[in-house]
């Protein structure tokens, strides 16, 4: 055979095997049942009524073969933890959020059935009925630092300092005030323009009826605020009320700054502890009075 005949086979069989090899590295389209085996969708993992503020456990991804338009869609290449940080995103996408309508365990979750935080009608989706919206500066420390999340339930601790001259035993005290009340929306930290805190932890809105609002108004002019974190118990997922007028829940005292550290007591001068224990009685006789210190 020809030299020149068999360099042209080999060529051709060159250039067969590079066509071959080219097609291979193409990628492959995936059918229609494929490509809806591959999707996953945002679905309940319990029955969620309208109202209900949504938190990690009550959402899970579930594989559909059919996902309608509005859907949340699991990103691609998350299942795996390929991209645990884009997953993340994604589910947090309904995290504090509320819902517009309720869903069974199951059901998606689409974004037209869900209102988040800062949209214009969230608080009237979230709010129970006859309950009110309140916002506080809430201090650094405690459950103000990232530990708190919208749905969670708090009690509200207002402490106080006097600086008229008391006893160092009662010169500061701290008292839970109100007790068990939602959290609607936690805001970010606010951080001066220097990037120093200004001393506020969070900005949370709770939800409270109209005599706890009240109170709460007349402890951001007394003192600090704090919240901590309730275990949710027995919650009944609607805002708890409380008896009108009433100075502090029930059961709980306020702690002074002796009650916390004992020490304070043996700094105290002896004649000031002892005014302190047993205050002057004014005797009226006649039209004259008498201030006396009982021995």
């Amino acid at each position: 055979m020809p030299a020149k005949t068999i360099l042209t086979i080999l060529f051709l069989i060159s250039l067969g095997v590079a066509v071959i090899v080219f097609l291979h590295a193409l990628p492959q389209p995936l059918s229609a049942d494929t490509r809806a085996e591959k999707n996953e969708i945002l679905v309940a993992t319990t029955t969620l009524p309208a109202g209900t503020l949504l938190r990690a456990k009550d959402v899970a991804w579930q594989a559909t073969t059919k996902a309608e338009p509005g859907q949340i869609l699991r990103p691609s290449g998350t299942a795996s933890n390929e991209n645990a940080e884009l997953d993340q995103q994604a589910r947090g996408e309904v995290y504090g959020a509320a819902m517009r309508v309720g869903v069974k365990a199951g059901d998606p979750i689409g974004r037209s059935a869900i209102v988040k935080p800062g949209d214009r009608d969230f608080l009237l989706v979230v709010l129970s009925p006859g309950a009110r919206a309140i916002a506080i500066p809430v201090a650094t420390g405690g459950a103000s630092t990232g530990l708190l999340y919208p749905g969670d339930r708090v009690d509200v601790i207002l402490t106080q300092s006097f600086t008229n001259d008391p006893p160092l035993t009662r010169r500061s005290v701290s008292e839970t005030f109100v007790e068990s009340l939602r959290v609607l929306a936690v805001d970010a930290a606010d951080v001066k323009p220097a990037g120093a805190n200004n001393g506020f932890g969070r900005t949370v809105t709770l939800e409270v009826t109209p005599e706890q609002a009240e109170k709460i108004n007349v402890a951001t002019e007394l003192g600090k605020l704090s919240l901590t974190l309730r275990s949710i118990s027995g919650a009944s997922g609607v805002a708890m009320t409380y008896a009108a007028g009433s100075a502090k829940t029930q059961g709980v005292r306020p702690t002074w700054a002796g009650d916390v550290s004992p020490a304070l007591g043996d700094a105290t001068p002896p004649h000031q502890a002892i005014a302190a224990e047993k205050p002057a009685i004014e005797v009226i006789h006649g039209t004259k009075s008498v201030a006396v210190t009982p021995q």
